[in-house]
């Protein structure tokens, strides 16, 4: 469905973040002056005051999506946060109501456009921001949009660019195929349990992340043969270039290798972690996929800007380094991020939303790897302390609980006396304490000690 088709049609919003700001601009932006679509928002009672300030006399702004309501409008143009699986959302669709995301909404008037899409649990921010770093290198005007940070909708596209560069998290992917285009390369870094409060259930997540390979039908599937649900993936309808394996692009320790070519020593790339270093080989199969030939744009990547809130090192004060990972939402993700100061003295300030994923396979881990201390926090904060208690008693970790974020801050530096790292690596979403993972990670850095704002930047954002 065009922007342009809902002319005419009973039409509501369904949440007011990022993207459904967004998904109003492009409304009001394309249409005749004097002749506004008439509009329902649907949005928090904290997010309606917002609104009204618009002044927009065909807004009607309410705080209760029921069924009944919903069921009112012929498409509701839904935020990526709001489950399409909600009973309210289930029950007006089954009354003919039309669900649709930005997404969906500009691809479906972006046909042509040459897109690479990428997803996965962990590491789709990082490999879109450095596919877009590399093709930029290499003289291509690219956008960078989509999840990272900056909606499909709001980016401006004059002159227009030659290549997309788009980030779709688990809740967007299935806009690609909703909206009936097959993008030019879909790139799917891995796949772990997360989101299962959107999505329902651990199989529901996965199909629904895999939408963008196998609904979408992409003409090049970029895929990660060490994950082993994608390498057992069969996609009829496209062709699939694997990396990390021999024969594309992979890491001998940290030689970066296209087949047995020898390209560069990753080691020099500003990535912390070998799974970041990994996103890497993700980023430059795509472009080869694109039939841009990546071997003399990657060594680009050597002046690659890390991504805040993703393993960033914020600086040292009074003897103790701070790194702020509050993107991590997996415990998979919070082992990732240990791996990192293996061999340090390190503090991991663990705990968050509980959305119900499974803790124990991290509480094994530390049996053999655990830091020198964690301490626990937020809602699925006392479930976690209770897996580790056990290694606490047995003097292999110190074990803090914390009333919040300040609160374990303050554990931490008392637990390190001067000496090594704090880790924010929460392994759980920011949910109720804060609005997103970029405000817990403002307020951690805070905290530390230093200024919110100049950490907080997205280099590359839109068309370049």
């Amino acid at each position: 469905m065009r922007i342009s088709q809902l002319e005419g049609q009973r039409v509501a919003l369904w949440g007011w973040g990022r993207e459904g700001r967004a998904a109003y601009r492009a409304l009001r932006g394309r249409e005749a002056p004097g002749s506004p679509l008439p509009l329902t928002l649907f949005c928090t009672p904290a997010e309606a005051g917002e609104a009204h300030a618009l002044g927009d006399a065909a807004l009607q702004v309410e705080t209760e999506a029921s069924a009944e309501r919903l069921s009112a409008f012929e498409v509701v143009i839904k935020s990526p946060g709001i489950s399409p699986y909600r009973p309210e959302a289930q029950a007006a669709a089954a009354r003919g109501t039309r669900f649709v995301g930005g997404t969906a909404l500009w691809f479906a008037g972006h046909a042509q456009a040459r897109a690479v899409c990428v997803t996965g649990t962990k590491g789709k921010s990082t490999t879109t921001a450095l596919l877009a770093h590399l093709l930029r290198a290499g003289g291509h005007r690219t956008a960078l949009a989509g999840n990272i940070g900056l909606p499909l909708l709001d980016v401006a596209e004059e002159p227009a660019p030659e290549l997309w560069a788009i980030e779709l998290s688990s809740y967007q992917t299935g806009d690609v195929a909703a909206a009936g285009v097959r993008p030019e390369v879909a790139v799917v870094l891995n796949l772990f349990p997360e989101h299962l409060d959107w999505h329902g259930s651990q199989a529901r997540y996965v199909e629904d992340k895999l939408a963008l390979v196998t609904a979408a039908r992409p003409r090049t599937a970029v895929l990660n043969a060490a994950d082993p649900r994608l390498a057992a993936l069969d996609l009829p309808h496209s062709h699939i270039a694997w990396f990390n394996r021999g024969d594309g692009w992979h890491l001998r320790g940290d030689a970066l290798y296209r087949g047995d070519a020898f390209v560069l020593d990753a080691g020099e790339v500003p990535l912390p972690g070998r799974h970041n270093r990994g996103n890497l080989c993700a980023a430059l199969a795509a472009i080869e996929a694109l039939g841009v030939d990546p071997v003399p744009l990657a060594p680009a990547a050597r002046d690659f800007r890390p991504l805040p809130h993703r393993l960033q090192w914020l600086g040292e004060r009074d003897g103790i380094g701070w790194v702020n990972d509050s993107i991590s939402t997996t415990p998979h993700a919070s082992l990732a991020a240990l791996d990192c100061y293996a061999g340090r003295r390190t503090v991991l300030l663990a705990g968050g939303h509980d959305r119900g994923l499974d803790w124990h396979d991290f509480a094994a881990r530390m049996q053999a790897h655990a830091p020198l201390g964690i301490v626990t926090m937020g809602a699925n904060g006392p479930r976690i302390h209770a897996l580790l208690q056990p290694l606490a008693a047995a003097g292999r970790l110190r074990l803090g609980a914390a009333g919040g974020l300040a609160d374990a801050v303050a554990q931490a530096r008392a637990l390190l006396a001067g000496d090594g790292v704090v880790l924010l690596s929460p392994g759980a979403p920011s949910f109720g304490a804060y609005r997103d993972y970029t405000e817990r990670g403002r307020h951690f850095a805070a905290l530390a000690g230093f200024d919110p704002d100049a950490i907080s930047a997205i280099p590359g954002l839109g068309v370049a």
